[in-house]
């Protein structure tokens, strides 16, 4: 059974904010954004990779006065390095001449950012891997082809029911839509009353207006279908929010069965919804997430 996390609200010890930092990772000469944040001596490194409509800095990077919002934040107060990519047409990294994304473009794109990171800390072990909703999907499928470039696997709000295929996409394809996104879906997935303040949705609201103004176009979702959980062979944390309508229990039930490593673990952070990172239960998550990565081995 899985862990039941408390949601209670943040313990009042505030998170002090770190430096942010911008580097630029080439992958098949295209310029892929990363932000970091970065512990003193760090005993392990991180790589957050966001969902699908928006970007690392408003996802993972919360800044709201007064309050401790960012999960980069808390994890450097942990002791890590933390970096968050943005992928191929989200806040800091341009389209290609594609303008179009697709799952193996972002697998390849995040395997070498992955290598990067573990470049930068060659003392520490391969960084963990942690992606949030689509981000997770990405996050699966790199894990599957590249085990070798992460110690272990966050998946958090995984959207998919496993087995779930694809189609292949019409002929011919549709130009890209490239449409403006908007304050009501910046605001969507805080849907339980009380789990974070007015101020933190108008500063998330606010940020992902800002980072990314147009909704990034996805191709070849038939990809998505050599996701399988028995070839994740990587030490794996599955976490999610109680109340998220993204990841129903019964496709988590499947999902955390299903995957092919024994050191597993399953938490649900009680009364947060898809962002429950960013919402009072942040805390309990990044204890999750930290406490995985330093279990025993």
């Amino acid at each position: 059974m899985p862990a039941v996390a408390d949601s209670a609200a943040a313990d009042g010890k505030a998170i002090p904010k770190s430096e942010l930092s911008q580097q630029t990772v080439e992958v098949d000469g295209h310029p892929i954004t990363v932000w970091s944040k970065t512990a003193p001596e760090p005993w392990g490194s991180i790589v957050l990779l966001h969902g699908r409509t928006w970007s690392a800095r408003p996802d993972f990077d919360l800044q709201v006065p007064g309050e401790s919002r960012s999960t980069m934040d808390a994890l450097v107060a942990e002791g890590m390095a933390v970096y968050a990519m943005d992928m191929r047409g989200y806040g800091g990294t341009p389209r290609d001449d594609t303008q179009w994304l697709t799952p193996d473009r972002a697998v390849k794109d995040l395997a070498a950012v992955l290598e990067w990171v573990a470049a930068q800390h060659p003392s520490l072990p391969p960084p963990t891997m942690l992606g949030w909703s689509l981000g997770s999907l990405v996050s699966q499928l790199t894990a599957q082809r590249h085990p070798a470039l992460m110690s272990e696997v966050v998946l958090f709000g995984y959207p998919r029911k496993p087995g779930a295929t694809y189609d292949p996409d019409p002929t011919p394809m549709p130009e890209p839509e490239r449409r403006k996104t908007t304050a009501e879906a910046a605001a969507e997935d805080f849907i339980i009353p009380g789990s974070i303040s007015q101020a933190g949705i108008n500063a998330f609201v606010e940020a992902a207006l800002s980072s990314d103004p147009v909704r990034m176009d996805w191709r070849a979702n038939d990809q998505w279908n050599a996701l399988d959980p028995a070839a994740v062979k990587n030490p794996t944390l599955l976490i999610h929010g109680e109340k998220d309508p993204y990841a129903p229990m019964n496709n988590q039930t499947a999902m955390f069965s299903g995957l092919g490593h024994p050191d597993r673990e399953w938490v649900i952070v009680a009364g947060g919804d898809h962002a429950a990172h960013m919402e009072n239960g942040g805390p309990r998550f990044v204890h999750a997430v930290v406490e995985f990565i330093r279990r025993p081995h």
